[in-house]
């Protein structure tokens, strides 16, 4: 294989200051505290890596979120992926995938080893104090991102009828819509004054990231391949590894994936599964890690710490060989003057359903009382106007939570 090639913009914009430890210690602190799903997580990286780090801005953070939006995968882990490898290169991004997922992976492996106590979590006062806290940080995430990417009509305009689409189709088929049709309007109607100037395409891009996206195709073939000829242990590998390849819609779709594969298969009991799906929205970090719960618990020759980290890195393992391999050629394509016109509309779309994500299912899941919106309220005023870090604005909504609730 050739040597990896130079990361493109906006990731070759400055010199690299930061290292793997960095990243994975970065990573590891909202592997601990994003709690919230998907939605969340994207606040809680806007809050930390474009506010307070500033590795990114607005703009290519948007870019990518987009871009994850259109790939098959967990979008959350594929943005904090490519965000550790503009960081630290190749070693960042395992660092930045690593500190994001093992927190709630190893909870998971644990329960499934017989940590019964933990079977009421999900319901804990605690935990909705988690939630609101995950209101208030995306809350805060949708006021800033509409204040830089639609700071016109035109722009605001897209973000409300990106939010109104995404309501009215509630599916990772809405949300593709409303970014495609918010990019068309972009391309054929913005005009913004604030585009950058385009920059040149990198030469250097090709074939390590062709190499990427064709790895992973060929691994989702030949394992499903491998399924049919050798059944057990490539089955199992074989199941998650196409749910991490095929599911649009983040966590939730590719839990109901894994139901369908584990449970009619007779290698999981429906309520083994169901016990893990709880847990699974208790605990912060990515809902791909459910896939740990269940390799745990995995008949032979899967099943305990093996069976669950190697069923963890299946249902991983292709969202991120598709955004190693498509993010350089995007972030060449983005530099030509038509594609940030349409950028430039999506990024509107991005805001718009950040905002519907706000209403559904954040706040519906979440606020049930006056109590809740004070909470709720209070953690977006200290995150917006006291400038308090996310991971003590978590803490607090918890314990006013658990005290109050």
């Amino acid at each position: 294989m050739s040597s990896l090639p130079p990361l493109p913009e906006p990731f070759a914009r400055r010199p690299r200051a930061g290292n793997a430890a960095e990243v994975f210690f970065a990573f590891l602190k909202l592997g601990l505290t994003a709690f919230g799903g998907p939605v969340a997580h994207l606040a809680y990286f806007r809050v930390e890596f474009v506010e307070r780090r500033r590795w990114i801005d607005d703009g290519s953070y948007a870019d990518l979120v987009a871009l994850c939006q259109f790939l098959p995968g967990p979008a959350s882990s594929q943005v904090g992926f490519a965000l550790g490898l503009g960081r630290a290169g190749w070693p960042g991004a395992l660092a930045a995938w690593l500190g994001f997922t093992l927190p709630s992976a190893l909870v998971l492996i644990l329960f499934a080893l017989g940590i019964q106590q933990w079977v009421g979590l999900a319901t804990s006062p605690a935990v909705h104090g988690l939630k609101l806290a995950a209101v208030a940080v995306v809350a805060h995430a949708v006021w800033g991102m509409a204040r830089s990417l639609c700071p016109d009509g035109p722009r605001a305009a897209l973000a409300i009828a990106a939010a109104l689409l995404a309501l009215a189709l509630p599916s990772a088929l809405g949300q593709v819509l409303a970014i495609a049709a918010a990019a068309i309007v972009g391309l054929l109607w913005l005009q913004p004054a604030t585009l950058p100037p385009p920059k040149p395409r990198d030469p250097g891009l090709g074939k390590t990231t062709a190499v990427l996206l064709l790895l992973a195709f060929t691994l989702l073939l030949l394992w499903s391949l491998l399924a049919v000829a050798m059944p057990s242990l490539n089955a199992q590998f074989a199941a998650f590894y196409q749910a991490g390849a095929l599911v649009f819609g983040g966590g939730h779709v590719v839990l109901a994936l894994l139901q369908a594969a584990v449970v009619p298969a007779g290698w999981i009991e429906n309520d083994a599964f169901i016990a893990g799906y709880g847990l699974a929205q208790a605990v912060p970090g990515p809902l791909f890690t459910v896939a740990a719960y269940l390799g745990a618990l995995m008949p032979a020759p899967m099943g305990g710490w093996t069976g669950g980290m190697l069923l963890l890195v299946a249902v991983f393992l292709p969202g991120l060989l598709l955004v190693a391999g498509a993010l350089p050629f995007w972030e060449s394509l983005r530099q030509r003057r038509p594609v940030q016109r349409a950028m430039a509309g999506a990024n509107a779309a991005v805001v718009g359903l950040l905002l519907a994500a706000l209403y559904d299912p954040l706040w519906t899941s979440a606020i049930h009382s006056r109590l809740d919106f004070g909470i709720a309220l209070a953690a977006f005023g200290l995150l917006a106007h006291g400038r308090q870090s996310p991971l003590r604005v978590v803490l607090l909504s918890a314990f006013a939570a658990w005290l109050l609730v």
